[in-house]
């Protein structure tokens, strides 16, 4: 595998840290227009796209340089070694004070929910329960039932934080009808799509409960890197009580390189012969150019990533000034990572979505995404897709340059003045 760390110029991007600007600003709406991913390409060209998890952003130069080097070298076969998790192990370590990624119990998996699906094929039983906390990331849904397994939610209190009373009850019920079957609870953090990021206090507690009803944690921690200011990421493997539990990671979101897949499932002390289970294919799965990308991010893309994350609290603050002059009445619950925004929209007195235990895909519009598409020509995702709890809200990416957020909720806040059910004022 490529060393990048020889890559010439990785290092000196790194350090010319004061000259990265604001990468949610580099690119033009007509450049932007030119993509090719699902993003741009799913609607007509006269749709704001503020749906799917991609930014609109250049690649990061550490990245870009990484792939460029592999590609004149013609490094395009099969990915090897472990440059991947120890930079993966680094990152945590400067980032996250956390020295616990062991590169002995790391595995190199496609992408983290490919690699959910396999860790969960190895701590739980066919038709067997997965608890997950609706609204959550919708592919939890599709990817859990698709595999022969059963989801069970424990939903989010109204303050989109982990209920741990629901937990706790949720956990008791499904151990008191699995008898000794194995349980697993699918975490995500931050949450997708509340942008909640659990604390310390609530990430012991849940270790606790789980160690206490025997419930076995894969945490979805994809969004890491995102943790925007006021809040902090903390591990779940550096809890108390968490030695059994997975993690599953990637520099996917936080340097937007979801066309390059690679990611890594990180086994904790006692999880670590679970892993060794794992199918040896399982890492065939990821790209080779996906591994240099990632660990390139890991490794070189801290300035661009602080950069970003300026760039996106700078757009987590207009959004917020933006909903409360356009769209009043429309809930707005600031989010303390990721760079997506949950909208409670019930106030539009919209007819209901449909059963949240219909199995949704993410392209499935309804309610106000649908109002919102049609009358404002801005596409969101629907809120029904995230399970209980989600229907009447929409999720808005705030990945993008302030032009194109200002124009899109202009334009919502005209839809939604227009709709004759606007009148009647929020509702709780």
């Amino acid at each position: 595998m490529l060393n990048v760390t020889a890559v010439g110029g990785c290092g000196s991007v790194d350090a010319r840290a004061g000259e990265y600007a604001n990468p949610l600003e580099e690119l033009s709406l007509e450049q932007l227009r030119r993509r090719s991913s699902i993003k741009w390409r799913s609607h007509p060209a006269d749709v704001l796209p503020l749906w799917v998890a991609e930014m609109d952003v250049p690649l990061a130069p550490p990245v870009a340089e990484a792939l460029r080097a592999a590609i004149d070298a013609g490094d395009t076969g099969y990915p090897a070694g472990t440059e991947f998790a120890e930079s993966l192990a680094g990152f945590a370590a400067r980032r996250w004070k956390w020295e616990g990624v062991a590169v002995d119990r790391v595995a190199l998996i496609p992408d983290v929910m490919m690699g959910a699906v396999q860790v969960l094929r190895l701590i739980t039983d066919p038709g067997g329960p997965v608890v997950v906390n609706s609204p959550v990331y919708a592919p939890f849904y599709a990817f859990v039932t698709h595999d022969d397994r059963r989801i069970v939610e424990a939903p989010l209190g109204r303050d989109l934080r982990i209920d741990l009373d629901t937990l706790e009850e949720t956990f008791r019920r499904t151990r008191e009808q699995r008898g000794k079957g194995r349980i697993a609870f699918l975490l995500c953090n931050p949450h997708n799509p509340t942008g909640t990021v659990h604390t310390v206090e609530e990430l012991a507690a849940v270790a606790e409960l789980a160690r206490r009803y025997g419930v076995r944690v894969v945490a979805d921690e994809i969004h890491a890197p995102l943790v925007l200011p006021g809040a902090d990421f903390t591990p779940y493997l550096s809890m108390p009580g968490a030695e059994d539990a997975f993690s599953l990671m990637s520099a996917t979101k936080g340097w937007n390189l979801a066309g390059i897949k690679a990611a890594l499932a990180i086994a904790g002390p006692e999880a670590a012969a679970d892993l060794r289970r794992m199918p040896e294919e399982v890492n065939h799965g990821a790209s080779h150019l996906g591994v240099i990308a990632h660990t390139a991010a890991y490794r070189y893309g801290d300035r661009w990533l602080d950069a970003l994350l300026a760039g996106l609290d700078t757009n987590r603050s207009l959004l917020g000034r933006l909903v409360e002059q356009h769209l009043p009445g429309i809930g707005y619950a600031r989010p303390e990572g990721t760079y997506l925004a949950w909208l409670d929209c019930r106030s539009l007195g919209l007819a209901p979505e449909g059963s949240s235990t219909d199995l949704a895909v993410v392209t499935d519009l309804a309610g106000p995404a649908r109002l919102f598409l049609e009358s404002a020509r801005v596409v969101l995702s629907a809120g029904h897709i995230f399970g209980t709890g989600g229907a009447g809200h929409v999720r808005l990416n705030f990945a993008t340059s302030q032009s194109v957020l200002t124009e899109a909720i202009t334009r919502m806040g005209r839809a939604a003045a227009r709709h004759p059910s606007r009148s009647n004022g929020p509702r709780c």
